[in-house]
């Protein structure tokens, strides 16, 4: 009887990484949840037992990471359009989000993780409220999660909660789904969180030893208006609190400058760049290229659904390698291969996940993505990576692995009742007073 624990792949092609790509047959061997093997040719070792898997009109890939968004947002899709941040968020998103409910949480992040396995994303992070109720939804899908309680600190009494809120949240759900859920700390922005607060954040974070995600530097009215509230921009401010003697997930970084870039390489922040996003709220176009230059992990995130209004992964890649081009007027400015980079291995580690992790080589997750190579994207192919970044979209996707297990097969979700997600969601977005 084959071992259902050692999978053996074989496939048409193979991504291991940005920079090891095998055009043609090639095979993935995972044993549980780690892969143990990758390569081109047939697999030559000891076939007893193995759980063979044989897709050779596909290519395989990592999965990818979307390393910022608000994943129950998908309940207000198309709600908000065409409307400055400031003016999205105080009077489309707040009236909205205080009818929230823990029932809706939970279905609206069912809806995003539909969304994202089906367009192959295997990993992602969320900052909301009702995180036990995201958590959740994330265990049951069977993606991976890297989940924050969303922290606010305008009162006294909200800072209290939030710390309370995180500290029970870690308790319960750190490492869950066999380390696929991920608990992190996330205060909002300073503009919502005051010095103090997020003082108390940092050494909540050293106490739990839990890294920290934040919205930074996305408008130029927050960077004038921190630098006359604090004399300083964002990124300085929150250095000053602290902030960055732990490990931080930055999101946006659109207005920074070189002594904000050199200030984030030096405590190594990570940076979340959303494109859509930000383009769509008008908020600008983050350097992306001047934070590589200076070092700085890059990953690539959609937002929320509200701001997107997608979380389709495959358009941030192909509009990171692209937009990029047209600012600095440099067709080299972001190659495919480092597009696809800032998709995989760099959003992993902007993440916090383990080295290796964004890979298909030997000691990563068996997160597997696999592409159909008799759609039109991949007729022809001359460079099967340019054909990933360029021309490829989640249409292509046919099947998703996470941690060894099937969650997408033959493009249909194997872990998610979609049409009670559906059902739900109607239900309850039905209720909503617009």
């Amino acid at each position: 009887m084959a071992n259902e624990h050692r999978v053996l792949l074989e496939v048409g092609g193979l991504i291991r990484s940005a920079a090891d790509v095998i055009d043609g047959p090639s095979y993935v061997l995972w044993n549980g949840s780690t892969i143990e093997a990758s390569g081109g040719g047939v697999y030559d070792g000891d076939r007893t037992g193995l759980h063979v898997v044989r897709k050779m009109s596909s290519v395989a890939m990592p999965g990818l990471v979307n390393t910022h968004g608000h994943a129950a947002m998908t309940l207000f899709r198309s709600a908000g359009d065409d409307v400055p941040l400031q003016t999205w968020l105080t009077e489309k998103m707040f009236p909205l989000e205080q009818q929230l409910t823990a029932e809706a949480v939970y279905w609206g992040t069912q809806l995003a993780c539909w969304e994202m396995a089906v367009s192959g994303t295997t990993c992602f992070t969320d900052m909301y409220f009702y995180m036990e109720e995201s958590a959740r939804a994330t265990l049951d899908s069977g993606l991976r999660g890297i989940l924050s309680v969303g922290l606010l600190g305008f009162t006294e009494e909200m800072q209290k909660q939030g710390i309370a809120d995180s500290r029970s949240f870690k308790a319960g759900w750190h490492q869950r789904g066999d380390g696929r859920i991920q608990v992190t700390l996330g205060p909002h922005a300073p503009y919502t969180c005051p010095p103090a607060f997020l003082e108390q954040v940092t050494d909540l974070s050293a106490e739990l030893d839990l890294p920290i995600q934040i919205h930074l530097s996305e408008t130029a009215y927050e960077v004038e208006e921190s630098h006359r509230q604090h004399g300083k921009s964002p990124i300085a401010h929150v250095r000053d609190c602290g902030l960055f003697t732990r490990p931080v997930l930055a999101a946006h970084c659109v207005h920074v400058n070189a002594e904000d870039i050199k200030i984030m390489a030096e405590h190594d922040v990570r940076a979340a760049h959303n494109p859509q996003s930000n383009l769509k709220l008008g908020s600008g176009i983050a350097p992306a290229v001047a934070l590589r230059n200076a070092g700085i992990t890059v990953g690539l995130g959609t937002d929320g659904a509200a701001s997107n209004n997608n979380l389709d992964m495959f358009e941030e890649l192909r509009l990171a390698a692209l937009l990029h081009k047209g600012v600095l007027q440099d067709a080299t400015a972001v190659t495919a291969s480092e597009a696809f980079q800032m998709a995989t291995a760099d959003g992993a580690r902007a993440v916090f996940q383990p080295a290796g992790t964004g890979t298909l080589t030997p000691g990563a997750n068996a997160d597997v993505v696999l592409l159909n190579l008799d759609n039109p994207s991949f007729i022809p192919t001359y460079n099967l990576l340019s054909n990933v970044v360029y021309a490829a979209s989640a249409s292509d996707v046919t099947d998703v692995y996470v941690a060894g297990q099937p969650i997408v097969v033959n493009g249909e979700p194997v872990t998610m009742d979609t049409e009670q997600i559906r059902w739900q969601v109607r239900r309850i977005v039905g209720k909503f007073s617009r």
